[in-house]
């Protein structure tokens, strides 16, 4: 029996040796879980959601599965998001959701892969000690994290080792991540536990307060992203959206329409947060690298970036011309991936922004 064991763990250093180890890049967003394997790219993307039997702790279904069943479950399942701002919120649903996402990709354990996993640059260190346990939990041999803003550059092409001075500004679900980065690392940051989730629950405060209606957060995420505006709009653009709310008078299901630029009252003031949060960290950067960033522009990643006019919103304010990233809703998992082919450099370098959590590394 020892004989049989050994000659398998021969085989499995073997297949590692050979490069047929799935090393995998994680992106475990509050809205969103995207998983990269190296030499694939993007193999999964799904909302991060489970459904579980409260009774028995059974997983009923994930991602865009388990999405469809929030608020329409019986008593005794319930649908959750297990991340909340950025960071894991329900350590024990976080491992489990992982664990399916990484079944469907057919993960094997058994070669025990290299994962990196991005976190929010203002991250505590319980917080990214969770997040490593879930990736050693789930299978990894040796696990790592990575800044959201430094994948977010690599992914929207940005070569981190050059001395020169570029901004990242990554809208996700749960957190804004802004960074200033040159050589590697990052210069000046803030994380702002402000994003699309905050934009979704100003619209469903905008509806109860005007229309005395109760809307879900599908409901507001749709209508954001239907006809969501922080900057004044194109007359063409300003079209209607029809919505079914709860009257908060008698319980009755009611329709309603609302136009674009009065939805726009509801976003604007986030967006403006999110700018005046850019402008602080300009304010915080070395003067030679604002030059660099005046000249290169402000990038614009994450789900986020693609709310209609937060471009303009963020140039206005800050006088730098920023744009949104080629598909910036994958830039920080394609980051988080393509960060697999850089880890001898990053333990040569010592990246602050690319940290290990292994003893035996």
């Amino acid at each position: 029996m020892n004989n049989k064991l050994t000659s398998f763990l021969d085989k499995i250093n073997i297949f590692n040796m050979l490069g047929m180890r799935q090393d995998i890049g994680i992106d475990l967003g509050t809205a969103t879980v995207l998983i990269y394997v190296k030499d694939q790219g993007i193999v999964l993307s799904e909302p991060s959601v489970i459904a579980l039997d409260k009774d028995t702790g059974r997983v009923h279904a994930v991602g865009t599965d388990a999405q469809r069943m929030i608020g329409r479950t019986p008593s005794n399942i319930v649908a959750v998001r297990p991340l909340r701002d950025g960071v894991i919120s329900d350590y024990e649903s976080t491992e489990k959701m992982l664990k399916c996402f990484l079944r469907k990709i057919n993960f094997s354990s058994l070669l025990k892969p290299n994962i990196v996993i991005c976190v929010p640059s203002g991250v505590t260190e319980v917080e990214e000690r969770a997040v490593i346990n879930v990736a050693l939990q789930s299978g990894a041999g040796k696990a790592y994290v990575i800044e959201e803003p430094i994948a977010a550059a690599i992914g929207a092409g940005v070569d981190i080792s050059q001395a020169e001075g570029n901004m990242i500004v990554d809208i996700g679900g749960g957190t804004t991540d802004i960074a200033a980065i040159s050589f590697g690392g990052v210069v000046a940051s803030a994380s702002l536990k402000i994003a699309g989730d905050k934009f979704d629950e100003a619209i469903i405060k905008f509806i109860k307060k005007k229309y005395n209606l109760l809307i879900g957060e599908r409901t507001a995420e749709d209508m954001k992203t239907s006809i969501g505006w922080v900057f004044p709009m194109p007359r063409e653009q300003d079209v209607e959206y029809e919505f079914k709310g709860r009257n908060l008078v008698n319980g009755m299901p009611k329709m309603a329409t609302i136009r674009a630029s009065e939805l726009m009252e509801a976003l604007v003031e986030t967006a403006c947060t999110i700018g005046d949060a850019i402008t602080n960290v300009i304010e915080r950067t070395p003067p030679e690298l604002v030059g660099d960033i005046a000249s290169n522009g402000i990038i614009l990643t994450g789900g986020g970036a693609l709310l209609n006019g937060i471009d303009k919103l963020i140039t206005a304010k800050t006088g730098i011309r920023c744009y949104v990233a080629e598909n910036p809703t994958a830039c920080v998992a394609m980051g988080t991936g393509k960060s697999l082919y850089m880890l001898d450099f990053v333990k040569r370098s010592g990246s602050v922004a690319f940290r290990k959590n292994n003893e035996n590394l």
